[in-house]
């Protein structure tokens, strides 16, 4: 079998080492070269062809979110970010995931990571993630798409409506991991500012970035968009995203539906866990539920779509392969026979609408 080609991307000659030293002990890996910014990570990504390109964020000359925005234009190939933790940090990793990353890598302790082997095994599994990605949905068109929609959004939201008394309530559930960023933000620029449901999601992503991701999808779409807080009531028209660390789940408590957050341990190595959102809301009485199952990697979300169908009035809508940057998550759960629609991620806002009765935007 052939060796996953990596270029390593880092202005700091030690942790370009540092990388490569990880990398290379790993006998499905073999870094083919290294690059100390953006500009000549392009240049050798001509030259040497790799398979997986690992790019820090902050450099001089290029950073890296210029440089994969470049890659992602000129010849799409897999990227995972290395960044900090820091806010900045955060908006930038974020960022990079909407412009094409597969996935990222925080470093512990900034940009000189002396302790970099705390994440060794990670960045390992990452890039041997990112061989694997799909790319096909990756086209430019999608990101003129998105600047063209950034510009063209309303300045201030509706006003949030509680749930109604007249009629059966809906509720949309939507779990992610590798390559949710991006394909959240497909899918909630296109849900309509009128949508009848509150729209609750978990995306696999660690403490810290997941405020990032909320603020960034609010500035994009009709719909309002913030991170979760404990005991807040939920909305139509909001999408709440659990913070990272943190499980989320949804209780009744009379008319209103409640988020409730805590910190029991991980499911199935995630926290927050698609599967722990998804059974609590499968306990909800009087509410009709949409869920979603996204890209990303492993079977988080399958047996809480089986427990959603087992209570019934639940309709279950997973990406196809076609479009999913990795298929593990939406594979799962389409094997358990209990999907009812398989669509493109282009598609996936209109089988929610189909749903929730309306049209998008």
């Amino acid at each position: 079998m052939s060796k996953i080609k990596v270029l390593v991307v880092d202005d700091s000659a030690f942790m370009r080492k540092v990388i490569t030293d990880f990398l290379s002990e790993h006998s499905q890996i073999e870094v083919v070269g290294t690059a100390r910014n953006g500009k000549d990570a392009l240049e050798k990504i001509q030259s040497l062809e790799p398979d997986v390109v690992t790019m820090d964020v902050e450099m001089p000359i290029m950073n890296g979110i210029e440089a994969l925005k470049q890659i992602m234009e000129d010849h799409p190939l897999p990227v995972v970010m290395l960044s900090s933790t820091t806010k900045e940090g955060a908006e930038n990793t974020i960022l990079a995931m909407h412009y094409g990353a597969v996935d990222f890598v925080t470093k512990p302790s900034g940009n000189i990571s002396l302790d970099l082997y705390k994440v060794k095994e990670q960045i390992i599994d990452k890039v041997i993630l990112a061989s694997r990605a799909n790319l096909r949905g990756m086209k430019k068109r999608e990101m003129i798409q998105t600047i063209a929609s950034s510009q063209q959004r309303p300045s201030s939201k509706t006003e949030v409506r509680s749930l109604s008394k007249d009629h059966k309530n809906k509720i949309v559930c939507i779990g992610t991991s590798t390559g949710g960023p991006r394909a959240l933000q497909q899918v909630l620029t296109q849900l309509p500012k009128h949508i009848a449901a509150p729209i609750v999601i978990v995306q696999h992503m660690p403490k810290g970035f997941t405020k990032s991701l909320a603020q960034r999808l609010d500035s994009l779409c009709a719909i309002s968009v913030k991170e979760v807080e404990h005991q807040e009531e939920l909305k139509q028209g909001v999408a709440y995203i659990a913070p990272g660390g943190a499980h989320f789940t949804v209780v009744s408590s009379g008319k209103s539906l409640i988020a409730h957050l805590d910190y029991s341990p991980p499911r199935n190595g995630h926290r927050p866990s698609v599967d722990v959102l998804f059974e609590s809301v499968s306990m909800l009485s009087d509410y009709e539920k949409i869920v979603v199952i996204m890209t990303g990697m492993g079977s988080d979300g399958t047996v809480g779509l089986k427990q959603l169908k087992e209570k019934g009035d639940t309709k279950a809508i997973a990406e196809s392969e076609d479009t999913a940057v990795v298929f593990g998550m939406p594979k799962s759960a389409i094997a358990t026979n209990l999907v009812d629609d398989v669509v493109p991620l282009e598609g996936i806002a209109e089988a929610i609408m189909k749903y929730t009765g309306g049209q998008g935007v």
